[in-house]
């Protein structure tokens, strides 16, 4: 915490708050990439992951979510943590980092897209728009339940849901191809709904993965790039 709190700086504050729309009266201002820098140097440490999460300041618990093992993560732990998820970055931090990572992930994403609370329903699109890269061995099939709850739930006009919600469909489409097609297929449906939510979900997806040049992962490699 020490550490931290030197790394720290009021300028960062102010700068995030403009720039990213984080307001925490908790955060010391320590930059992503000195967090990393700790991380790396920590490594994997659980009982210390736990104890900076126990803290309530802000850069301690994005650290945390760098620090702890994703294997030894509980469906019970992952679901205390999002009640307690209010921005963002927190939300997308352990979703990156540890949700998507872990055994449950899949189960979790499904379970939170139908949750009232804003980073709560955030925490489902954001897991399931990192395991599209987490999970590079997943097959195609695994995705069709993510398409549905998409579908369901693209008239929450509340920006970090409506975000999530682009997020995910966005990188399902990078995944392969054949994935691609489907996720404009979907995009296309979506639209034919008039709230502003699934208008802008639409458009924003389609945006990006009807670009000529956009890239794509080929996962999982085994069929889409063979030897």
């Amino acid at each position: 915490m020490e550490t931290l709190r030197m790394l720290g700086s009021p300028e960062t504050i102010k700068f995030k708050s403009a720039k990213f729309g984080i307001n925490t009266d908790s955060s010391f201002g320590v930059f992503q990439k000195d967090l990393n820098l700790i991380a790396k140097d920590i490594g994997y440490d659980d009982k210390l992951a736990l104890e900076l999460f126990a803290t309530k300041n802000y850069d301690a618990r994005i650290l945390s979510s760098k620090i702890i093992n994703p294997k030894n993560v509980t469906s019970q732990q992952m679901d205390l943590w999002i009640k307690e998820f209010n921005t963002w970055e927190i939300c997308d931090s352990f979703c990156m980092k540890v949700f998507a990572r872990t055994t449950c992930a899949i189960e979790k994403a499904l379970e939170w897209t139908t949750l009232e609370p804003e980073f709560e329903k955030r925490a489902g699109f954001a897991t399931i728009a990192a395991y599209c890269m987490a999970d590079k061995k997943a097959t195609n099939e695994v995705f069709d339940p993510f398409f549905d709850v998409i579908l369901r739930e693209s008239w929450d006009n509340r920006i970090y849901v409506k975000k999530a919600i682009s997020w995910a469909l966005r990188n399902i489409g990078k995944r392969n191809l054949d994935l691609k097609e489907r996720a404009i297929e979907v995009a296309l449906n979506i639209a034919k709904n008039n709230v502003k939510a699934a208008q802008w979900i639409s458009k924003d997806v389609l945006n990006e993965l009807t670009k000529d040049n956009l890239r794509s992962s080929d996962y999982p490699r085994a069929i889409y790039r063979p030897k």
